[in-house]
């Protein structure tokens, strides 16, 4: 049995998992990484709604303010970071097209609300990202909302108990397969694939995941169960990250996302009920447990190191480039982590009291600047020569 709050290792570890299924499959290795991002959906569910309703029941409330100001803290400082710098990068190595569109997503970028920006223009995920070094923050931005709209209904549950809690999340998630396998049918399938209304399934899944009435179930499997439950179960995610082929996949909206987000969030309740299972310790042993601790700049770095640096060193689907990439990537994200998002989450170091908050702040407007003053190149002033990196 595992305290609310507590820190589980194995959860690290199937962050580390996660992103580096995302990292394999923008390098053109890992055809089905990209359902790492549904990993990413669940785990996130399933923490915040943890730490939300473990906060109302030690302390009777949720304070929503408190809960905001941690969340902006833990995401929004090595996001300014990744913008501020990739937008000038992009000006001197990317195209024309690129600083174009970069500045073009920046504003949207800043708002959280990159995903709808791309749904309204019609740019699709899985042909046009290429072109767009702010594509991955879709992601991003379907977190946010969440985080914006589920504590307000956790809070209004807060009379009602867990169990109420438990229903909105699963008929929620079940709203959004409806929504997935009717929008998933249209030819170009980034509505389905990057609408928040869609993509609440993985959350919402981790959400019910963290709720006390399925925690307790989870804690009568036996051992002897649990152990080999969460075999299959990672190897079922395994599989899938192998064969999956993106959009062209024939079930991926006709219930293929739900099935792998219900699966990962059996594995993580179980993983954190049934303590010591074989696939806990292997999910929290030392390097994916390490790779899960700097994630989130990862996952932030990837995508501009691998738009601006692989075509100058190598042909699409080439590993020994795809290597270099992921090193730059790594080295990017463990200088964030521990210069920038570790100082200003947890107010230490240089970022002691407010000069966390100003020098943000401050880094935020260099970043409008920036967007001010670079000139947007006109359309037709040059051409893509990226290749697919898919």
């Amino acid at each position: 049995m595992t305290e609310r709050g507590a820190h589980i290792p194995a959860l690290d570890g199937l962050r580390g998992f996660a992103v580096a299924a995302v990292l394999l499959f923008h390098a053109g290795q890992l055809r089905g990484g990209f359902l790492g991002v549904d990993l990413f959906f669940v785990l996130s569910g399933f923490l915040i709604t943890g730490l939300l309703l473990g906060e109302a029941a030690g302390h009777g409330r949720i304070a929503l303010a408190a809960f905001w100001g941690r969340r902006a803290r833990r995401l929004l400082p090595a996001l300014v970071c990744v913008a501020v710098v990739t937008v000038p990068a992009t000006w001197v190595w990317g195209s024309p097209a690129q600083l174009r569109f970069a500045l073009d997503d920046l504003p949207w970028v800043a708002a959280q609300t990159v995903n709808w920006h791309y749904i309204t223009e019609q740019i699709g995920y899985w042909n046009a990202s290429d072109t767009r070094v702010f594509a991955h923050l879709w992601t991003i931005g379907v977190e946010w909302q969440f985080y914006l709209a589920w504590p307000l209904v956790v809070v209004a549950c807060g009379r009602y108990g867990e169990r109420m809690v438990a229903l909105l999340a699963g008929s929620g998630a079940l709203v959004c397969l409806v929504l997935t396998v009717r929008l998933g049918a249209a030819v170009d399938t980034t509505r389905a694939y990057e609408g928040t209304d869609t993509r609440a399934a993985g959350l919402l899944l981790g959400a019910l995941a963290a709720t006390a009435p399925v925690r307790d179930l989870a804690r009568r499997v036996p051992r002897r169960v649990a152990d080999p439950a969460c075999l299959v179960l990672a190897c079922a995610l395994a599989v899938a990250w192998a064969v999956t082929e993106g959009e062209k996949a024939p079930l991926l909206f006709q219930g293929g996302l739900f099935l792998h987000s219900l699966a990962a969030a059996a594995l993580i309740v179980v993983m954190a009920e049934v303590p010591g299972t074989r696939a806990a310790r292997i999910a929290g042993s030392h390097l994916p447990r390490r790779l899960g601790e700097v994630s989130y700049s990862l996952y932030l770095w990837h995508w501009p190191v691998y738009l601006l640096l692989l075509p100058r060193i190598s042909r699409p689907g080439d590993r020994g480039g795809a290597a270099v990439a992921i090193v730059v990537s790594l080295v990017a994200a463990a200088a964030t982590k521990r210069l920038v998002e570790d100082p200003v989450r947890f107010r230490s170091g240089w970022a002691r009291g407010r000069r966390g908050l100003v020098a943000v702040s401050a880094l935020a407007l260099t970043g409008v600047a920036l967007w001010a003053v670079i000139p947007a190149p006109v359309p037709g002033a040059g051409t893509v020569d990226i290749g697919q990196l898919r």
